[in-house]
Protein backbone atom coordinates (compact mmCIF):
# COMPACT_ATOMS: atom_id res chain seq x y z
CA UNK A 1 0.00 0.00 0.00
CA UNK A 2 1.46 3.60 -0.70
CA UNK A 3 2.62 5.66 1.96
CA UNK A 4 -0.11 8.46 2.20
CA UNK A 5 0.75 11.90 4.36
CA UNK A 6 -0.16 15.20 4.74
CA UNK A 7 0.95 18.67 5.18
CA UNK A 8 -1.11 20.46 7.73
CA UNK A 9 -1.93 23.73 7.72
CA UNK A 10 0.75 25.50 5.22
CA UNK A 11 1.19 28.20 3.55
CA UNK A 12 0.65 29.67 0.10
CA UNK A 13 2.71 32.97 -1.19
CA UNK A 14 -0.51 34.84 -1.22
CA UNK A 15 -1.47 34.25 2.37
CA UNK A 16 -4.00 31.24 1.86
CA UNK A 17 -3.27 27.61 4.21
CA UNK A 18 -4.11 24.48 3.06
CA UNK A 19 -3.37 21.08 3.96
CA UNK A 20 -1.94 18.56 0.37
CA UNK A 21 -2.31 15.46 0.20
CA UNK A 22 0.37 13.40 -1.12
CA UNK A 23 -0.26 9.33 -2.06
CA UNK A 24 2.67 7.29 -3.47
CA UNK A 25 4.34 10.05 -5.89
CA UNK A 26 1.39 11.95 -6.43
CA UNK A 27 -0.27 15.04 -5.52
CA UNK A 28 -4.09 13.36 -4.76
CA UNK A 29 -5.87 16.46 -2.63
CA UNK A 30 -5.55 20.46 -2.37
CA UNK A 31 -8.04 20.48 0.87
CA UNK A 32 -9.20 22.97 3.23
CA UNK A 33 -6.59 23.77 6.03
CA UNK A 34 -6.86 21.32 8.96
CA UNK A 35 -9.42 18.96 7.28
CA UNK A 36 -7.59 16.46 5.48
CA UNK A 37 -7.15 12.60 6.62
CA UNK A 38 -4.04 10.51 6.26
CA UNK A 39 -0.31 10.50 8.60
CA UNK A 40 0.24 14.54 9.62
CA UNK A 41 3.30 16.19 9.11
CA UNK A 42 2.88 19.16 11.00
CA UNK A 43 3.81 22.57 8.80
CA UNK A 44 2.10 25.19 10.94
CA UNK A 45 3.54 28.50 10.12
CA UNK A 46 5.52 27.01 6.88
CA UNK A 47 5.43 28.45 3.71
CA UNK A 48 4.62 25.86 0.59
CA UNK A 49 6.20 26.61 -3.17
CA UNK A 50 6.28 24.21 -5.73
CA UNK A 51 9.97 22.60 -5.54
CA UNK A 52 12.84 24.91 -5.85
CA UNK A 53 14.61 25.01 -9.25
CA UNK A 54 18.83 26.01 -8.75
CA UNK A 55 19.33 26.71 -12.62
CA UNK A 56 23.46 27.31 -12.12
CA UNK A 57 24.95 24.92 -9.85
CA UNK A 58 28.15 22.54 -10.36
CA UNK A 59 27.05 18.85 -9.08
CA UNK A 60 29.96 17.00 -10.71
CA UNK A 61 32.12 16.24 -7.52
CA UNK A 62 35.37 14.96 -9.29
CA UNK A 63 36.08 18.28 -10.46
CA UNK A 64 37.90 20.54 -8.27
CA UNK A 65 37.15 23.45 -7.40
CA UNK A 66 33.95 23.42 -9.25
CA UNK A 67 32.48 20.20 -8.19
CA UNK A 68 30.13 18.68 -5.38
CA UNK A 69 27.66 16.47 -4.36
CA UNK A 70 24.16 16.86 -6.24
CA UNK A 71 22.69 16.16 -2.89
CA UNK A 72 24.14 18.55 -0.55
CA UNK A 73 23.37 21.24 -3.25
CA UNK A 74 20.10 19.71 -3.81
CA UNK A 75 17.29 18.48 -1.39
CA UNK A 76 19.40 19.05 1.89
CA UNK A 77 19.03 22.72 1.18
CA UNK A 78 15.69 22.63 -0.11
CA UNK A 79 16.05 22.75 -3.81
CA UNK A 80 14.25 19.73 -5.55
CA UNK A 81 15.66 20.39 -8.75
CA UNK A 82 18.76 21.38 -10.24
CA UNK A 83 20.43 21.90 -13.32
CA UNK A 84 24.29 21.65 -13.69
CA UNK A 85 25.70 24.44 -15.65
CA UNK A 86 28.24 22.59 -18.21
CA UNK A 87 30.75 20.55 -15.14
CA UNK A 88 31.14 18.30 -18.17
CA UNK A 89 31.59 18.20 -21.67
CA UNK A 90 31.59 14.88 -23.59
CA UNK A 91 34.32 13.43 -22.53
CA UNK A 92 32.88 13.00 -18.43
CA UNK A 93 29.27 12.63 -19.43
CA UNK A 94 29.17 8.96 -18.73
CA UNK A 95 30.54 9.40 -15.58
CA UNK A 96 28.41 12.51 -14.73
CA UNK A 97 25.37 10.19 -15.35
CA UNK A 98 26.60 7.39 -12.77
CA UNK A 99 26.57 9.94 -10.19
CA UNK A 100 23.05 11.48 -10.44
CA UNK A 101 21.26 8.37 -10.83
CA UNK A 102 22.68 8.01 -6.97
CA UNK A 103 20.84 11.14 -6.50
CA UNK A 104 17.95 11.75 -4.79
CA UNK A 105 17.50 15.53 -6.03
CA UNK A 106 16.16 15.77 -9.57
CA UNK A 107 18.85 16.67 -12.02
CA UNK A 108 18.99 18.27 -15.38
CA UNK A 109 22.24 19.82 -17.03
CA UNK A 110 23.97 21.51 -19.85
CA UNK A 111 26.27 19.88 -21.79
CA UNK A 112 29.62 22.01 -21.69
CA UNK A 113 30.90 22.42 -25.63
CA UNK A 114 34.26 22.02 -24.75
CA UNK A 115 34.36 18.23 -24.55
CA UNK A 116 36.85 18.32 -21.84
CA UNK A 117 34.31 20.34 -19.73
CA UNK A 118 35.73 21.84 -16.28
CA UNK A 119 38.50 19.37 -15.45
CA UNK A 120 40.04 22.62 -16.37
CA UNK A 121 39.79 26.32 -15.92
CA UNK A 122 40.62 27.23 -19.38
CA UNK A 123 38.77 24.37 -21.36
CA UNK A 124 38.08 26.86 -24.43
CA UNK A 125 41.21 27.59 -24.55
CA UNK A 126 41.79 25.13 -27.23
CA UNK A 127 39.17 25.38 -30.54
CA UNK A 128 40.29 21.13 -30.66
CA UNK A 129 38.59 20.69 -27.50
CA UNK A 130 35.15 21.64 -28.92
CA UNK A 131 34.19 17.91 -30.51
CA UNK A 132 30.92 18.85 -32.26
CA UNK A 133 30.38 14.90 -33.43
CA UNK A 134 30.73 13.93 -29.72
CA UNK A 135 28.44 16.08 -28.46
CA UNK A 136 25.98 15.82 -30.99
CA UNK A 137 26.10 11.89 -29.89
CA UNK A 138 26.17 12.40 -25.91
CA UNK A 139 22.99 14.90 -26.86
CA UNK A 140 21.18 11.82 -28.63
CA UNK A 141 22.08 9.46 -25.83
CA UNK A 142 21.06 11.85 -22.94
CA UNK A 143 17.62 13.57 -24.75
CA UNK A 144 15.54 13.73 -21.08
CA UNK A 145 18.95 15.09 -19.06
CA UNK A 146 20.71 18.01 -21.42
CA UNK A 147 18.72 20.96 -21.55
CA UNK A 148 20.60 23.27 -23.20
CA UNK A 149 24.46 23.72 -24.47
CA UNK A 150 27.03 25.94 -21.71
CA UNK A 151 29.92 28.04 -23.30
CA UNK A 152 31.81 30.27 -20.41
CA UNK A 153 32.54 33.09 -22.79
CA UNK A 154 35.39 34.94 -20.17
CA UNK A 155 39.02 35.65 -20.97
CA UNK A 156 40.91 33.13 -18.61
CA UNK A 157 38.59 30.42 -20.59
CA UNK A 158 38.85 31.62 -23.76
CA UNK A 159 42.45 33.28 -23.60
CA UNK A 160 43.03 33.91 -26.89
CA UNK A 161 40.25 32.90 -29.03
CA UNK A 162 38.02 35.13 -28.05
CA UNK A 163 34.34 34.97 -29.62
CA UNK A 164 35.27 32.49 -31.80
CA UNK A 165 33.99 29.44 -28.96
CA UNK A 166 30.60 31.47 -28.82
CA UNK A 167 29.86 31.35 -32.46
CA UNK A 168 30.56 27.94 -32.59
CA UNK A 169 28.22 27.26 -29.70
CA UNK A 170 25.58 28.91 -31.67
CA UNK A 171 26.11 26.34 -34.61
CA UNK A 172 26.05 23.89 -32.18
CA UNK A 173 23.06 24.94 -30.69
CA UNK A 174 21.00 24.97 -34.16
CA UNK A 175 22.39 21.95 -35.18
CA UNK A 176 20.88 19.93 -32.08
CA UNK A 177 17.92 22.26 -31.17
CA UNK A 178 18.80 23.11 -28.02
CA UNK A 179 19.48 26.64 -26.69
CA UNK A 180 22.54 28.23 -24.49
CA UNK A 181 23.66 29.17 -21.59
CA UNK A 182 26.40 31.77 -21.98
CA UNK A 183 28.89 32.50 -19.10
CA UNK A 184 30.25 36.29 -18.99
CA UNK A 185 32.40 37.87 -16.95
CA UNK A 186 36.15 39.70 -17.58
CA UNK A 187 37.29 40.73 -20.72
CA UNK A 188 38.60 40.33 -23.51
CA UNK A 189 36.15 39.21 -25.17
CA UNK A 190 33.97 42.62 -24.58
CA UNK A 191 30.50 42.21 -23.39
CA UNK A 192 28.91 43.69 -26.50
CA UNK A 193 30.34 41.71 -29.20
CA UNK A 194 29.18 38.42 -26.83
CA UNK A 195 25.69 39.49 -25.91
CA UNK A 196 24.70 40.74 -29.42
CA UNK A 197 25.00 37.06 -30.48
CA UNK A 198 22.68 35.64 -28.33
CA UNK A 199 19.00 34.60 -29.45
CA UNK A 200 15.27 34.51 -27.29
CA UNK A 201 15.44 31.91 -24.78
CA UNK A 202 19.43 31.66 -24.69
CA UNK A 203 20.33 31.87 -21.29
CA UNK A 204 22.84 34.82 -19.84
CA UNK A 205 24.15 34.10 -16.83
CA UNK A 206 25.92 36.10 -14.29
CA UNK A 207 24.17 38.81 -15.54
CA UNK A 208 24.33 40.92 -12.04
CA UNK A 209 28.41 40.83 -12.02
CA UNK A 210 30.15 43.59 -11.19
CA UNK A 211 33.59 43.16 -12.87
CA UNK A 212 34.80 45.78 -15.20
CA UNK A 213 33.18 44.25 -18.19
CA UNK A 214 29.87 44.20 -16.87
CA UNK A 215 26.43 45.55 -18.56
CA UNK A 216 25.91 48.68 -17.03
CA UNK A 217 27.47 51.83 -17.17
CA UNK A 218 29.31 53.96 -14.35
CA UNK A 219 26.51 56.12 -14.10
CA UNK A 220 24.25 52.63 -13.16
CA UNK A 221 23.03 52.88 -16.45
CA UNK A 222 22.22 49.58 -18.39
CA UNK A 223 24.21 49.20 -21.56
CA UNK A 224 22.21 49.32 -24.95
CA UNK A 225 23.01 45.63 -25.56
CA UNK A 226 21.46 44.49 -22.26
CA UNK A 227 18.52 46.44 -22.92
CA UNK A 228 18.11 45.17 -26.36
CA UNK A 229 18.82 41.79 -25.50
CA UNK A 230 15.84 42.26 -23.11
CA UNK A 231 13.34 43.15 -25.97
CA UNK A 232 14.42 40.36 -27.53
CA UNK A 233 13.71 37.77 -24.70
CA UNK A 234 17.19 36.88 -23.84
CA UNK A 235 16.73 35.11 -20.31
CA UNK A 236 18.65 36.63 -17.83
CA UNK A 237 20.49 33.74 -14.61
CA UNK A 238 21.48 35.43 -11.65
CA UNK A 239 24.52 32.96 -11.61
CA UNK A 240 25.73 33.98 -8.23
CA UNK A 241 28.98 31.88 -7.45
CA UNK A 242 32.24 33.00 -6.05
CA UNK A 243 33.26 36.20 -8.14
CA UNK A 244 29.52 37.10 -9.80
CA UNK A 245 26.94 38.81 -8.23
CA UNK A 246 27.46 42.33 -6.95
CA UNK A 247 24.32 44.27 -4.56
CA UNK A 248 25.37 47.19 -6.17
CA UNK A 249 24.73 46.06 -9.90
CA UNK A 250 21.71 44.30 -8.45
CA UNK A 251 20.29 47.65 -7.58
CA UNK A 252 21.21 49.08 -10.51
CA UNK A 253 19.13 46.40 -12.44
CA UNK A 254 15.85 47.37 -9.98
CA UNK A 255 16.01 50.58 -10.66
CA UNK A 256 15.97 50.04 -14.23
CA UNK A 257 13.46 47.86 -14.36
CA UNK A 258 15.83 45.17 -15.58
CA UNK A 259 14.39 41.99 -14.12
CA UNK A 260 15.43 38.79 -13.40
CA UNK A 261 14.08 35.69 -15.07
CA UNK A 262 15.82 32.92 -13.17
CA UNK A 263 17.42 33.70 -9.43
CA UNK A 264 20.46 30.85 -9.27
CA UNK A 265 23.54 30.37 -6.91
CA UNK A 266 26.01 28.75 -9.13
CA UNK A 267 27.30 27.33 -6.31
CA UNK A 268 29.89 24.29 -5.82
CA UNK A 269 31.70 22.76 -2.44
CA UNK A 270 34.09 26.31 -1.71
CA UNK A 271 31.55 28.45 -2.09
CA UNK A 272 28.92 26.14 -0.58
CA UNK A 273 31.01 25.76 3.10
CA UNK A 274 32.99 29.15 3.26
CA UNK A 275 30.30 31.43 0.92
CA UNK A 276 29.42 33.75 0.05
CA UNK A 277 26.76 31.69 -1.68
CA UNK A 278 26.34 29.38 0.74
CA UNK A 279 22.87 28.02 -0.61
CA UNK A 280 20.31 28.90 -2.88
CA UNK A 281 18.32 30.25 0.16
CA UNK A 282 20.69 32.55 0.89
CA UNK A 283 20.78 34.04 -2.14
CA UNK A 284 17.02 34.26 -2.25
CA UNK A 285 17.66 36.42 0.91
CA UNK A 286 19.78 38.79 -0.85
CA UNK A 287 16.89 39.63 -3.10
CA UNK A 288 14.59 40.14 -0.72
CA UNK A 289 17.19 42.60 1.10
CA UNK A 290 16.93 44.58 -1.80
CA UNK A 291 13.33 45.29 -2.42
CA UNK A 292 12.29 42.32 -4.30
CA UNK A 293 9.00 40.89 -3.08
CA UNK A 294 8.42 37.49 -1.48
CA UNK A 295 6.40 36.50 -4.51
CA UNK A 296 9.02 37.49 -7.03
CA UNK A 297 12.02 35.83 -5.94
CA UNK A 298 9.71 32.59 -5.29
CA UNK A 299 8.99 32.56 -8.84
CA UNK A 300 12.43 33.17 -10.09
CA UNK A 301 13.23 29.64 -8.34
CA UNK A 302 9.73 27.76 -9.16
CA UNK A 303 7.36 29.44 -12.24
CA UNK A 304 10.21 30.87 -14.03
CA UNK A 305 12.73 27.98 -14.36
CA UNK A 306 9.96 25.57 -14.66
CA UNK A 307 8.48 27.44 -18.07
CA UNK A 308 12.37 27.65 -19.75
CA UNK A 309 12.68 24.07 -18.76
CA UNK A 310 9.18 23.49 -20.30
CA UNK A 311 8.63 21.49 -17.47
CA UNK A 312 5.20 23.45 -16.25
CA UNK A 313 4.46 20.95 -13.80
CA UNK A 314 7.81 21.48 -11.66
CA UNK A 315 6.40 24.88 -11.02
CA UNK A 316 2.97 24.55 -10.05
CA UNK A 317 1.11 22.56 -7.00
CA UNK A 318 -1.32 20.98 -9.11
CA UNK A 319 -3.68 17.60 -8.09
CA UNK A 320 -2.45 14.92 -10.15
CA UNK A 321 1.35 15.57 -10.77
CA UNK A 322 4.45 14.42 -9.12
CA UNK A 323 4.64 16.03 -5.49
CA UNK A 324 7.84 18.12 -6.03
CA UNK A 325 7.32 20.75 -3.53
CA UNK A 326 9.35 23.00 -0.91
CA UNK A 327 8.87 24.37 2.83
CA UNK A 328 10.39 27.31 3.98
CA UNK A 329 9.78 29.96 6.52
CA UNK A 330 10.47 33.66 6.14
CA UNK A 331 12.32 34.97 9.35
CA UNK A 332 12.26 38.29 10.60
CA UNK A 333 15.86 39.08 12.24
CA UNK A 334 18.98 41.15 11.17
CA UNK A 335 20.83 38.75 8.82
CA UNK A 336 24.65 39.74 7.10
CA UNK A 337 24.58 39.47 3.46
CA UNK A 338 28.21 39.73 1.83
CA UNK A 339 27.95 39.71 -2.08
CA UNK A 340 30.67 38.14 -4.67
CA UNK A 341 32.86 41.45 -4.10
CA UNK A 342 33.05 41.55 -0.48
CA UNK A 343 30.54 44.31 -0.08
CA UNK A 344 27.45 43.80 2.14
CA UNK A 345 24.16 44.28 3.28
CA UNK A 346 22.19 44.02 6.25
CA UNK A 347 18.61 42.00 5.61
CA UNK A 348 15.58 42.30 7.76
CA UNK A 349 14.16 38.87 6.40
CA UNK A 350 16.06 35.48 6.08
CA UNK A 351 14.37 32.62 3.94
CA UNK A 352 15.12 29.19 5.94
CA UNK A 353 14.49 25.88 3.98
CA UNK A 354 12.64 23.50 6.20
CA UNK A 355 11.80 20.53 4.55
CA UNK A 356 11.47 18.86 0.94
CA UNK A 357 8.90 16.56 -1.13
CA UNK A 358 10.67 14.96 -4.23
CA UNK A 359 8.98 11.91 -5.71
CA UNK A 360 6.51 11.85 -3.07
CA UNK A 361 8.91 11.32 -0.37
CA UNK A 362 9.48 13.92 2.39
CA UNK A 363 12.79 14.93 3.79
CA UNK A 364 13.36 17.61 6.14
CA UNK A 365 16.09 20.04 5.89
CA UNK A 366 17.52 23.25 7.33
CA UNK A 367 20.42 24.76 6.58
CA UNK A 368 21.82 27.71 8.11
CA UNK A 369 25.16 29.98 8.60
CA UNK A 370 27.12 31.97 11.04
CA UNK A 371 26.30 35.31 9.03
CA UNK A 372 22.16 35.25 10.77
CA UNK A 373 22.08 37.35 14.22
Amino acid sequence: MERRFVLQEVQRIDGTYLDIVIEGERIVELAEAGTAQGEIIPCQGMYISSGWIDMHVHAFSKFDPYGDLADEIGYKQGVTTIVDAGSCGADHFDEFVVQMNQAKTNVLAFLNISQIGLSRKDELSNLLWINREKAKLTILENPDLIVGLKARISQSVVCENGIAPLLLAKEMARENELKLMVHIGSGPPNIEEIIVNLDTNDILTHFLNGKENNLFNHNGKPLQVLTDAVKRGVHLDVGHGGASFSFEIAEYAKCEGIHFNTISSDIYKTNRLNGPVFSLAKVMSKFLAIGYSLEEVINGVTKQPADWLKKPELGRIQVGDIAHLTLFSVENHLVDLEDSHGKTRIGTQEIVAKGVVIHGEYYSCEVRTKASH
